[in-house]
């Protein structure tokens, strides 16, 4: 059950969801949280990080009204998510209570009633008198259910609320039956399992008959043993409740006090996946231990746990095994262990869970996390998977992650998680999206992101990556997004991903390349009524977009002025004249002195200067913590420093300046 500190952290992190809005409404922190709240739970579900991407799912009235100044009745429906890879549609009713926490609190049956205008306009067909927002998401969910894939609709009412609606009520089970939907609820409970933090490391003990057990040895000198255990549902229940005391309670004969146990929920932090709900594979594992108990054995696949410790052996003269586990992780399984529970909430039957019996995997990893890491990748690869859950616990990953907090910047491999993230964080999509935007491919990004983690994955993330380079890209994708919303142009992440590789490829400056890029965005296919987020994903738009900054270059050429006695342009807001030989590297000085002289006319006579300025393998980067012999520390503006490599010679300073400066 849920609490108080529960009720106010999903507040707060709501709260938070509203500020990455970054709009400014003169509203008190409740209706803050309120709006937020719509994101952050879309984010929960769809596994969406990006915060444009997912405003953009939001069709509540009150919503668009204040976020996006527009008047849109949403006809009971507040947002929607349209799956193309598993057929899902998704429509979500939210309801944000702002009264202080009541613990006997429940979902309304009007959250399905108010559903029900949204969902009655979709089997009729029927658009006429919606407005714009509404009318266009009710036309793509008709146009989906028209075609000649099978759809399936899903209705999520989601509430901060204690206690869920019972989808056993009459109306309910009436509702799903007359518009072939499936209702799922979601109250505190269920919200606090997507936020759940690093867990601490559990201990748990259990006995079972010694010709259960199957021992294994991946090394024959090793004395470190892992095992395969034919295991009791009811004794699986007792080693996974939140009480730490029953957990190694192995005598336990009265298993009456399991009815009211909770899974502990830490103990899947490790698992790819969370709870995904009514899906047909949970029903079978219901069905099968209400049907067939003694069959689950056969039926069902396991569960795989690692653990730091483990200590096992026969007992009672070899007839019995008893095994303790200390710091263990359920790494595959996790949607097993839930349907369990969920068969023993609903219908708790102690005779049935005792004669139902399930393959148990035990390794034993100790401290080794790349081990930990492959077991949970490799067993989760046979089940399906969102590939980019499966690749958020692949060892590179853990990496970058690990040399980015070095950095002080949060990489989130996993979709969000309640310790409060800083402004420089970054998501594991998005910095795929980046770096294949940098490979040339800025039209691909959106269009094709579940490709980014299994088609491409291995080209973006390959073993050379080089990580510096990473918070390069990282640094100037955020520059790209600073001076992009200062502008008069209509911002969107789509967007920057072509700027990023407008500017690591052609090497023009941010402005210039923004400039170039909306220029040639109105340009495109003026005779058709496309909007920028679908121009930017055409092949062809990418193809037209080369050969304008072609002519662009060519023309800039024609105007260069010679480098070697010439004053040299630099392309600003304001055409700034720089005389050449002030920026040519003097005999008397050393490679650092030079490079602090000229910074320092940089920052005086350039503008944006950070924005300018693209890192250079061996030569200057924004990382503070490269393996360079001999650098120096530069500012480039009140708060941002560059590194420069000074063991290079007094020639190679001079070209990296001139080329800094094209």
């Amino acid at each position: 059950m849920a609490t108080l500190n529960d009720y106010k952290l999903v507040k707060n992190i709501s709260k938070k969801y509203f500020d990455r809005l970054e709009v400014e409404l003169e509203i008190d922190d409740n209706q803050k949280s309120r709006l937020g709240f719509y994101p952050f739970i879309l984010s929960c579900i769809t596994e969406i990080t990006d915060i444009d991407e997912l405003k953009e799912l939001i069709i509540d009235t009150e919503f668009r009204k204040k976020i996006f100044k527009q008047g849109n009745n949403d006809l009971g429906i507040d947002a929607y998510f349209i799956d193309e890879d598993k057929k899902q549609i998704y429509l979500f009713n939210f309801k944000y209570r702002t009264k202080e926490f009541n613990s006997d609190s429940s979902q309304e049956i009007n959250m399905l009633n108010d559903s029900s205008k949204f969902i009655n306009a979709i089997y009729a067909e029927n658009t006429q008198n919606t407005d714009d927002t509404t009318g266009k998401v009710l036309k793509k969910i008709i146009d989906k259910q028209n075609s000649l894939d099978l759809w399936r609709i899903t209705l999520f009412l989601v509430s901060n609320e204690n206690n869920k609606l019972d989808i056993n009520r009459n109306e309910v089970v009436s509702f799903a039956k007359q518009y072939d939907i499936e209702i799922v609820p979601i109250a505190l409970d269920e919200i606090v399992e997507f936020i759940s933090d690093s867990p601490e490391e559990k201990k748990a003990t259990f006995v079972t008959d010694y010709d259960a057990v199957l021992t294994y040895k991946d090394d024959t000198l090793a004395s470190a043993q892992s095992y395969l255990v034919k295991l009791s549902l009811i004794t699986l229940l007792r080693i996974t409740c939140q009480s730490e005391v029953l957990k190694t309670e192995y005598r336990l004969e009265d298993y009456s006090i399991l009815e009211n146990q909770t899974l502990d929920v830490s103990l899947l932090y490790d698992n790819v996946r969370g709870y995904l709900g009514e899906t047909k594979f949970n029903k079978n594992i219901i069905q099968t231990l209400e049907e067939n108990p003694n069959r689950f054995f056969m039926f069902n696949n396991g569960i795989t746990i690692t653990t730091k410790q483990i200590n096992a052996g026969p007992i009672n003269g070899g007839k019995k095994f008893k095994c303790t586990l200390d710091g263990f992780q359920i790494v595959n399984g996790g949607q097993t262990l839930r349907s369990i529970y969920k068969f023993k909430n609903e219908n708790f039957n102690e005779e049935k869970l005792a004669s139902s019996e399930v393959l148990v995997r035990i390794f034993h990893t100790a401290e080794d996390y790349e081990l930990t890491n492959d077991i949970a990748e490799y067993t989760n690869s046979q089940n399906a998977i969102s590939a980019i859950d499966l690749k958020s616990i692949s060892n590179i990953q853990i990496k970058i992650e690990e040399y980015f907090k070095s950095k002080d910047i949060d990489y989130i491999r996993k979709i969000d998680k309640s310790k409060e993230k800083s402004s420089r964080s970054i998501t594991m999509e998005k910095m795929a999206q980046i770096i294949y935007s940098k490979m040339g491919y800025p039209d691909r990004v959106t269009s094709q992101k579940n490709n980014l983690f299994t088609v491409y994955y291995d080209q973006i993330f390959h073993n050379n990556l080089v990580f510096d380079e990473l918070i390069e890209l990282f640094e100037l994708y955020n520059s790209i997004v600073s001076i992009y919303k200062k502008t008069d142009y209509d911002f969107s992440s789509q967007k920057t991903f072509y700027i990023v590789w407008i500017v690591s490829e052609k090497r023009l400056a941010i402005e210039e390349s923004i400039n170039i890029f909306e220029e040639t965005l109105k340009l495109y296919k003026t005779d058709e009524a496309l909007s920028d987020a679908r121009k930017i994903i055409q092949k062809g738009f990418k193809d037209y977009l080369e050969e304008r900054l072609k002519i662009s270059k060519e023309m800039n050429s024609s105007k260069k002025p010679n480098m070697n006695d010439e004053p040299l342009t630099i392309n600003a807001d304001g055409v700034t004249q720089v005389d050449l030989p002030e920026y040519r590297y003097n005999a008397s000085e050393t490679v650092a002195d030079y490079y602090n002289r000229v910074f320092k006319m940089f920052r005086e006579t350039v503008p944006y200067l950070e924005g300018r300025l693209k890192g250079k393998p061996g030569r200057l980067s924004w990382s503070q913590n490269v393996t360079w012999n001999n650098k120096v520390t530069i500012p480039i503006t009140n708060t941002k420093n560059a590194t420069l490599n000074t063991g290079i010679s007094e020639e190679e300073a001079e070209k990296l300046v001139k080329l800094l400066l094209e």
